[in-house]
């Protein structure tokens, strides 16, 4: 797991830790110094905590104009013991919905597992953005963790959709790609 850093490819035209607007502005990362795990096993120094001790983030993009933000994580969601969906709304999402961010990306294939709990965040993270007509996407999350994430029914929440090859897009062409998707479906 060490050797899976969070997307860069847009790291030219947004970094996370330098826009003041962001839950990480001013967070500083080690390129040599391993210190964050999932359980036993180390997790690149570019992965951003936000209060889990088994799913960290990267923000790669946020549009304040689109209103859009893509995030990437890894690890394993585990709402059952570790609540992760309380710490994310409460530290992260919230903060973007402050700054009108209603549309969110976020990028599942490093998410190995699936540990759901209550439903509530969830229920209030969705309130959040129909109030401003948003959505929220997990993309390319994996076969077993959708498994799971489908049994206690939060694809009816949070839109699960596959885009292998989203790295070959902008970041405004993967937002449009995603969202005339969800205006078609609701056509």
């Amino acid at each position: 797991m060490h050797t899976l850093e969070p997307f860069y490819n847009w790291r030219h035209i947004y970094i996370t830790e330098e826009d003041k607007l962001s839950p990480f502005y001013g967070a500083t990362h080690s390129e040599f110094e391993f210190s964050q795990t999932v359980y036993n096993y180390y997790i690149h120094p570019q992965w951003d905590e936000f209060g889990s001790n088994t799913l960290y983030m990267k923000l790669i993009y946020v549009d304040y104009e689109l209103n859009f933000c893509v995030m990437e994580l890894i690890g394993e969601w585990n709402d059952a013991i570790e609540n992760d969906i309380m710490t994310l709304k409460r530290d992260v999402i919230d903060k973007l919905l402050y700054n009108r961010i209603s549309k969110f990306i976020i990028i599942t294939e490093n998410v190995l597992n699936f540990h759901s709990g209550d439903k509530d965040y969830y229920e209030e993270w969705n309130e959040n953005v129909n109030d401003e007509e948003g959505w929220i996407v997990a993309l390319n999350m994996p076969e077993p963790t959708q498994h799971d994430f489908k049994k206690r029914k939060l694809h009816q929440i949070i839109e699960l959709m596959d885009i292998p090859e989203w790295r070959t897009y902008k970041p405004y062409h993967l937002y449009q790609k995603i969202n005339d998707t969800i205006s078609k479906r609701l056509d």
